[in-house]
């Protein structure tokens, strides 16, 4: 066996260097790049081997360990988990930076690989800087609490040992089912070993989707419950876009007449524009969606964990219906009772579709569709549209990006209120225009985000919406994005505190507390020129006063070489009556408050208690 003299590092970074694809009929380098902020516990080994492959592997200076890795979850989201970037830090803080990204990424079912420090395996120094000890389990380290939020875990002590991590790394980042985070903890002494490395390690390996086919039995159940249902409905969730399985499911709604709810993950799976499309589905979900949500018979979910915002907290969904999991997973195929068909999303649609032949839904049922459709419609018409109060809504503010921006440009958000309005309000145009962090609802994934996705669609405008307390969260990549030249359109919200958590504690019956500024100790005398600060991170910056003044600077910023921020002021306390659904949100049992007292009254009455 023909060998090379390597460090681990080395092996390590020449190895990712060495993973391929094939995208669009193209091999390409599956391994997009290594995002990396050095420590004592990585820069003399693992940067000195990043430096050997800065041309083949491109290494990107973060600001901070938890941003870059969000951005990196941006790009792998972006790129439909056919591609994906690494994210090095060192021992500690930096390491721990990461956990929160991690859950986004585990959440998500999204490719990530960590490369994290960790302390000596010959334990000669130890402890060593910034080595956080268990008294009970000297094998611990502080990069343990990314066991549960990887879906690969483990520690390189032996240099060796990387020829068996990387490939099982490997296999969990490609895996449609097993998708998620992979850790692999980087003592420190054995970075910097030397090992004789095999050759074939280094080669090119290509990776290619799997695609699992339906079984036979399970297509059968399936179909047989399609034939007798007469009010089907189909939920497109982000398995759906990951698998590519847009025209697959646009054929198969249309050959069977099967109106179309989306999740905030599966939003853009068909256009919006489709007369098929009922928009989103749950909490905030379009009333038409919703409407047929409760009245059907069948529910396909494609591609979805059916979480509490898209079920109503299973008030909604699967409601009387029979429910049927279309996923490549088996435990979410199987989720809440329903009848499990096991595969790639587009591939059990298509499988599906054959055995149902010309089945098609009841006229009715269609017709229903299109009446609840046009009636959401000219609600959804006048939520969005401007108005005359002193400040506007966020729905408003949904609006006027909407009219301001093509149908190939991508808006990005998480967390907070925008998330909702942007399922309720938005309609998707080109696929993958549409990226809502809302799987583990990450406040400071916007701006971190946004430049991964700029990074993996570089030739598409990338709109960035966030409020002022994400922004104050994690801002630091606005001077990244400056830096790489990847510009950025940033739509900041400010309404002066945690505004949609506040409507929600007014909502449950409790005192504005400590969300708004307002309500905060000391923050009454907060006063904060955001335009000024992104300016000082070297983006263009002005605000905006009025919702037709924010479509004019869109629009002027279209073609902005560098990063633009668009402050406006909007009213914490509008909200958007159209649409949505029950949310289980436990109000107290007990409380001196009168409010909180009504509201459990309320919140037991809409639990059926």
């Amino acid at each position: 066996m023909s060998t090379v003299r390597l460090t681990m590092t080395q092996a390590l970074a020449r190895g990712l260097a060495a993973q391929r694809t094939v995208i669009d009929g193209k091999e390409t380098p599956i391994v997009a790049g290594v995002w990396a902020i050095f420590g004592h516990g990585n820069v003399a080994a693992l940067g000195e081997a990043l430096w050997q492959m800065r041309e083949t592997l491109p290494t990107f200076r973060g600001h901070n360990e938890q941003a870059m890795a969000l951005a990196a979850v941006g790009f792998a989201r972006a790129s439909r988990r056919r591609r994906f970037m690494a994210c090095a830090s060192s021992i500690g803080p930096g390491a721990t930076n990461m956990v929160t990204a991690a859950a986004t990424a585990h959440i998500n079912r999204l490719p990530l690989l960590l490369l994290p420090a960790d302390a000596f395996a010959g334990r000669r120094p130890d402890p060593v800087l910034q080595q956080v000890e268990s008294f009970a389990d000297a094998t611990l380290s502080a990069n343990d609490c990314l066991r549960p939020v990887s879906r690969y875990f483990d520690r390189i002590c032996r240099p060796e040992q990387i020829l068996d991590a990387l490939p099982r790394a490997m296999a969990t980042l490609t895996d449609p089912a097993a998708c998620g985070p992979a850790t692999l903890a980087l003592c420190q002494d054995a970075q910097a070993e030397a090992f004789d490395c095999p050759r074939d390690f280094l080669e090119p390996r290509v990776w290619t989707p799997r695609r699992p086919p339906p079984d036979a039995d399970s297509l059968a159940a399936v179909a047989a419950a399609f034939v007798a249902a007469r009010r089907p409905l189909l939920v497109a969730g982000g398995g759906a876009f990951y698998a590519d399985a847009g025209a697959a499911l646009a054929a198969f709604a249309e050959r069977h007449g099967v109106p179309v709810v989306e999740t905030q993950a599966g939003k853009g799976a068909l256009p919006g524009a489709h007369p098929l499309n009922l928009g989103g589905v749950g909490v905030s979900g379009s009333a038409a969606a919703n409407a047929l949500a409760a009245e059907a018979d069948l529910v396909l979910a494609v591609g979805s964990r059916l979480t509490d915002i898209i079920t109503g907290s299973r008030t909604l969904l699967p409601g009387r219906a029979r429910l049927v999991g279309l996923n490549v997973n088996p435990a979410d195929a199987a989720r809440h009772g329903a009848l499990p068909l096991v595969a790639d999303a587009a591939e059990g649609l298509e499988r599906l579709s054959e055995r149902l032949g010309g089945r098609r839904a009841a006229s009715a049922w269609l017709d229903r569709a299109a009446a609840a459709q046009r009636d959401w419609d000219a609600a959804r018409s006048v939520a969005i549209a401007p108005g005359n109060a002193p400040l506007p809504s966020d729905a408003q503010i949904v609006g006027a990006v909407r009219r301001a921006t093509g149908p190939d440009d991508v808006v990005v958000a998480a967390a907070g209120g925008l998330p909702g309005e942007l399922h309720k309000f938005w309609r998707a145009g080109a696929p993958g225009g549409y990226h809502v962090e809302y799987g583990y609802s990450c406040m400071g994934y916007e701006i971190a985000g946004g430049l991964g996705v700029k990074m993996a669609l570089p030739d598409r405008r990338v709109i960035v919406l966030v409020g002022d307390g994400s922004w104050l969260m994690m801002n630091s990549e606005i001077a990244t994005s400056v830096a790489l030249g990847l510009p950025l359109t940033v739509v900041l919200l400010d309404n002066r505190g945690f505004a949609c958590i506040d409507r929600l504690q007014r909502a449950a019956g409790g005192r504005p507390f400590n969300n708004l500024f307002e309500s905060s100790r000391g923050g009454a005398s907060v006063a904060i020129d955001f335009a000024a600060h992104a300016r000082a991170l070297g983006a263009r910056a002005r605000k905006v006063a009025s919702v037709a003044e924010l479509e004019a600077a869109l629009s002027d910023c279209a073609a902005a070489p560098v990063t633009t921020v668009l402050v406006i002021e909007t009213d914490p306390a509008a909200a958007t009556e159209a649409g949505g659904h029950w949310w289980d949100v436990p109000v107290p049992a007990v409380s001196p408050d009168p409010g909180a007292a009504r509201s459990r009254d309320a919140y037991e009455a809409a639990r059926g208690v």
